[in-house]
Formats: structure tokens, sequence, C-alpha cells
């Protein structure tokens, strides 16, 4: 059925069948005829097959290929190697009224590159294009029709059959482990039936395989040819490369399978899905059977057709399988959600679990509780598989439909778990989900005993099996395969789980925050309201302190004690100002220092006397200033209106200008008068002048004095939220 090699006994070496040359045969079957041409000078170097039967001419090694076929041919065939550069179909050629089947190809060999023209019978009369063309349109639509995969290959069997005329036509997909199976078959009467049989890897060895993809339709008219040989031998440093040749002649030993089976003539169409070789279309005939090129033309488009329905019906189940699974993780992640999360759902829903992945037993490990459903190896086994996980890694999913063949120890248990899919939820608690499915006892039909082994003597050639009656094997410890979408879907269950935990974590965060928010503003609260009371029993004990120096100031009969008494007032005053807007405001941490100036300099102006009324102006930017910040602004405000009062009146009302700016992140204090100005000597020692120094420097701000044209003026520039420097 195709180029199967027989399977051999463990003591021969495999790799020797595998590495078989057979893409340089150095001869070709003999129903055709092969020119090997040079194609700079166009003349014959090589040629094999009975040239004179075929073309009814002679042909000479040095002859040129217009002499053999024509000028007009000749020119037609490098036509169509220079547009294709593997293979490509020239035309018919009427010979002593036979039709041929030309075509050519360049073969790219290390010594150079040649051009191989093959000749072969075609098909008389010819099938006409629109025939062919209504043929495989309706197989076409039959495929598409198919429901399914088994139904698309049923189909394909019986349509292959009608287009090719072969006895029988069997699908043939290849499995994992580069067996086949024979999923569908059309059979004439008489002919023995392989559906549903299987056939071992090495019947096709991997450079077979190769071909196959490269070469999508290989023919082997008669099985019982005689290779006819080029002529003379190839002279080249390599022998020549026949891997597109349609006439390539193929081992002597896959000739020697198929007598053995017997067959007559042999066809294999390659069904290629994504670059990948999926199967083959396999044609036996009783007796010798040509399979011209129309008929290969046509097969090659109906298995394209046919590829991209198995694609089609393949996706098509799948994408069924992903949608199944997402509404089983919907349902999943709708349990978990619940009340309770998954620690309280944990338990009851593992059942949900084995269901997604259609599992016959779960089990999940989280730190040490074991919970589990359906069938599963006992909970000590269960333990040493999650240990032997978290050993492998997190990543990605592990699956196997043979867990035996892995973990030999696990054989004791293939009954209820041969095959295992396991994800690492979290690795450090650890979290672990475990399914089983049960052994699946298989009886497998095999085209022959696959384990008899070929005896081989010394010096003995390999030689095929020689027996395909149908031989039953029952395969054990096996379970159904894991699917990709169920791979998937583990990694989706695993994020679920892993979300769900972490929601689980973040409520908790969350009303423990909740709490402590909650406590927190319970204890600001307390805050403010102890400090609220704090800055007014401030206030009133400065406000008692005030009144005692009024008394202690009106007491007195000495003018210089009497302004030393409100000078400090009036400090105490700027001191007490902010403890009493702190009481009443909202915000205790900042003081408004415009508004907190604008009080301080009417109840200096008050202080002052009756006289003072309307005579200091006041302009301020809002200002945003620290309490402890405004309490020394205010000190030293309050010092440089004493000292206008004082200096630039002496002590008589006049015109002072209190103006408070907001130069980015500093700000700017200014008290200007229009008296007599102070002159600089006259600020050295006092202790207005001292206390004044050492509060600007606690500001780490600056002050100047400037001539006001007439008087002076004050100019205080500190930063908004400078750190407080000591006092000295």
């Amino acid at each position: 059925m195709s180029d199967l090699l027989a399977l051999v006994p463990p003591a021969f070496d495999l790799d020797d069948c595998a590495r078989e040359p057979i893409h340089i045969p150095g001869a070709i079957q003999p129903h055709g005829v092969m020119l090997v041409i040079d194609p700079s000078s166009q003349e014959i170097r090589c040629l094999a097959g009975d040239v004179a039967r075929l073309l009814g001419a002679e042909a000479r090694i040095g002859a040129s290929l217009g002499e053999v076929l024509g000028d007009d041919f000749a020119a037609r065939v490098a036509q169509v190697t220079h547009s294709s550069a593997v293979a490509g179909y020239a035309g018919r050629l009427e010979r002593e009224g036979r039709a041929l089947d030309v075509s050519a190809h360049v073969s790219p060999n290390v010594s150079g590159e040649v051009l191989v023209v093959e000749i072969e019978p075609a098909l008389s009369p010819a099938m006409p294009a629109a025939v062919l063309l209504a043929q495989l349109e309706a197989a076409g639509a039959a495929f598409e029709r198919a429901s399914n995969l088994k139904a698309l290959c049923e189909r394909a069997a019986i349509e292959f059959r009608r287009l090719t005329g072969f006895d029988r036509v069997m699908i043939y997909r290849f499995l994992d482990d580069e067996a086949g199976a024979v999923l569908a078959e059309s059979v004439a009467e008489g002919m023995s039936s392989f559906l549903n049989h299987h056939f071992p890897g090495s019947d096709i060895p991997a450079q077979a395989r190769a071909l196959y993809v490269r070469n999508l339709v290989r023919v082997i008219p008669d099985v019982a040819y005689e290779p006819a040989p080029l002529r003379p031998a190839w002279d080249g440093s390599d022998p020549l490369d026949m891997s597109d040749s349609v006439l390539r002649s193929v081992a002597p030993v896959h000739m020697q399978y198929l007598r053995n089976m017997g067959v007559g003539a042999s066809a294999s169409i390659s069904i290629v899905k994504d670059g990948m070789l999926w199967g083959l279309v396999a044609c036996h005939h009783q007796s010798p059977k040509l399979m011209p090129y129309d008929v290969r033309a046509a097969s090659r488009a109906l298995a394209g057709a046919l590829a991209r329905q198995v694609r089609a019906k393949e996706e098509a189940e799948a994408y069924r399988e992903r949608l199944r699974l997402r509404g089983m993780e919907d349902e999943v992640a709708s349990r978990f959600a619940r009340l309770g999360g998954l620690e309280a759902n944990l338990e009851t829903g593992v059942a949900e679990l084995r269901r997604v992945m259609d599992a016959d037993g779960v089990a999940v490990l989280r730190g040490a509780a074991l919970y589990a459903d359906g069938v599963r190896p006992p909970a000590h086994a269960i333990r040493d598989l999650a240990a032997w996980v978290l050993a492998r890694g997190a990543e990605p999913p592990f699956a196997t439909s043979e867990l035996s063949q892995v973990l030999p120890h696990m054989a004791e248990h293939q009954a209820e778990a041969s095959g295992l899919l396991a994800t690492v939820v979290n690795p450090e608690e650890p979290f672990v989900v475990l399914w089983f499915r049960a052994e699946a006892v298989e009886l497998v039909n095999w085209a022959g005993n696959p384990h008899k082994a070929v005896s081989l003597g010394p010096g003995e050639a390999l030689t095929p099996r020689a027996s395909f009656e149908a031989w039953r094997e029952t395969v054990r410890g096996r379970s159904r395969r894991w699917t990709l979408a169920e791979l998937d879907a583990a990694v989706r269950l695993r994020d679920l789980l892993l979300d769900q935990r972490a929601q689980r974590r973040l409520r908790d965060m969350n009303q423990q925050l909740t709490v402590t928010l909650s406590e927190k503003d319970g204890l600001l609260q307390q805050k403010e309201m102890l400090l609220k009371e704090v800055n007014h029993r401030i206030q009133n004990s400065l406000q008692l302190v005030s009144s005692f120096l009024g008394l202690q100031s009106r007491a007195t009969g000495d003018p210089i004690l009497h302004a030393a008494f409100e000078e400090a007032r009036s400090r105490l005053s700027a001191v007490a100002l902010v403890h009493r807007r702190l009481y009443r405001a909202d915000q205790i941490e900042t003081v408004d220092l415009g508004r907190y100036l604008e009080d301080l300099i009417g109840e200096m102006s008050h202080a002052m006397g009756e006289e003072w009324a309307g005579k200091i102006s006041l302009a301020t930017d809002p200002v945003l200033v620290p309490t402890d910040r405004a309490v020394t602004i205010g000190l030293v405000v309050t010092e440089l209106v004493i000292n206008a009062n004082k200096y630039a009146y002496g002590g008589a009302p006049g015109p002072i200008e209190v103006s408070l700016e907001a130069a980015g992140a500093k700000l700017r204090v200014i008290v200007a008068d229009r008296g007599r100005g102070k002159q600089r000597s006259e600020t050295g020692g006092g202790f207005g002048s001292r206390m004044m120094s050492a509060m600007v420097k606690q500001l780490s701000g600056e002050i100047l004095q400037a001539d006001n044209r007439p008087g002076l003026r004050a100019i205080l520039t500190a930063p908004v939220e400078a750190a407080l420097q000591p006092a000295e």
C-alpha cells in the first residue's frame, strides 16, 4: 500500500532500513522512459527505459532533446522547466498512434543541475477537462456535506476509488507513535479488507514519509517489474537525485512486501495538512494498472480538498470541545465565587472539577488537606504523585495516557489511573490538582502480527513479513488521550483557582483594612477633639495671661514698663489667636495665613488704641501654612508692627501697610511705614530684634530692610513648608 518495510526483530538495527537511499536508486520503472539532459547543450547524458518501444525511435547518448522529441516539443520542455524549478507538465506527445505524457524537472545535484525528462503512457482517449472538473466538484461537495471526520474518510474512499479505478482504496491515518490505522475503505468484490487495521510505524520509515510530502502521488503500475537502469551508469560525483521523479524505482523489499499482500499495482496519494503528512490514500489493484498524468493531477487536487476538509472537521470538533469546556469552566467559576469562596466550596466543588475534564477521578491536594472524587488511586499514591508533580515544576501541565510508562510503580494502579493530567496551582502551599482516567482496554487489529520477528541468519538480507492475516492484540495500561483543548482548559482552571484564592485573600485583607480604617477614623476623631480641647484651654490660658498683663500695665506708673507690658500682650495675642482659630476650625494641621494675619492686625489695632483705627491696611493672597509656622510668622509680623509704631512715628498713629504674597514654594510678608525710618544701628541689641532674628532663622527665611521713601519696608521671605529650625 506504500513504501512499507517489514517490522524486524529487536536485534536488528532498523536504522539501516531508515537510511536506505531510496531517492537515488539509479533505475526507473520500465513502463516509461527517462532522459537526463545537459541544460546548457540540451544533449542526452543518460537514459533509462525502452526508448525505441515507447517513442518508436532510437535515442543515443549525445543526441539533442530536439532530435528525440522534436524541436517544438523540446522548446516547450525548456519553457516548463524555466517557469517551475521543481516539476512541470510539458504536454501530450503522439507517437505512432500512442499518446504519451511528458513531464520535466530540474534535479539540483551537487555536481551541477541536470534536466530530467520523463515520458510515460497517457490516458487514451484523454478525459475531457469538463468531465474531470465535474467529478472533482461533485467529490468536493460530498466532502463538505460529511458531518464528521469518520464520514468524511468514508466518502473520500469512495470518491478516490471512482476516480482512480483501483480495486481497493483505503484512507490511512498516521498516529502519534508513527504507526498507522485504516479509517475508511472502499473495496471491490473479492478483495480482502484492512478496515480498522493498524500497521506498525516501522512499515513507513521517516525518509519515505518525507518523500510523501514532497511527491504527493506515487504509483507502481506493476509490482513485478524489472528495474530499468540508467545507461550509461551515472558518472557524476554524486548519484542522480530522483526525489522528484515520477518513474523512480522503489526498493526491492517494498516490492516483495506488496507481492506478499497479493497486490498487482499500487498507488499512494498524500494527505498533507498544514505542511505535515496527516495520512495517505492507499490504492491497491489485483492486476497491473497504470495511473496516467491526468488521473494523478486530479488525485492531487482531490487530496488537497480532502486535507482542507480534514482540517475543517478537526477544527470544528476542537471548537465544539472548547465550547463545552468553557461552559463547564463558567460553572466552576460560579461555584467558587459563591459565599465562602474557595475554602468553603472546594470539598463539594471537586466533583465539578472532575466533570470539566471528562475524567474518571480527581484529587486536589491543598496543604495537608486532600479532596477527591470518582475513581482514583489510594490516598498514599495520590500524595506520592503530587510530590512527583511538584518536583518536576509548575509549568507546563503534565499529561500522559500511559502513566505506567512514565512511573513504572504506578502499574499496580493502572486500572484506575492509566491517564494523568496534573497542574500545580501554587507550589509553596502546596496546591495541586490531579485528574485521572481509568484504563481503557483496547483490542487492536493489526495487518499481521507486529511482534513476530523476522528471522535473519548470518549474512541473510532483510525480508518483509509475509503474513497480513488479521491479528488481534489486547493493549493494556492506556487511557483515553488528553486533548489539546483539555490541556488549555487545565491552564485556565489553574488560573481560575489562583484568582479565586487571590480574591479570597483580597476580601480578607479588605475586611481587615476596613476594620483598621474604622479604628483609625475613631482615633483621629478622638485626636481632633483632644487637640481642639487643648487649643481651647491654651487659648483661654493665654487670654488669662494677657488680661493679667493688661492689669499690670494699667497699674504701673512707669511709661517704659507700660510700653513693655503692651508689647508682651501683643506678642501673646499673636500666639493666642492661632489657638483660637484652631479651636474653631475643622482642619488643625494647617492655617490660612491671610485670614490669620487679618485677625491679628485687627486685634493689634484695637489694642493700640482708637487713634490707630484705619491706620493699618492689609492685602493678602490665600496661603496655607502649617500651624507652627503660622505662629512664628505671626510673631515676626507683630514685632515688625511694634517696631513701626515705636520707631517710625514715635508712638503716635501713622499709616502702616502689611501685605502677604505667594511666590511659588515661598511666601513674602511686607510691613511698610511712611515715618522717619529706622537706622540699622538701632536694631542690634534689643530683645525684640533678637527674638525676630531667632524666629526668621527658625523659618529658614531671611528679612531685608529697604527705604520706603519715606519710611521703611521690612520684607520677610520664607519657604511655605520648610522644616522648622531650632531657635537660639
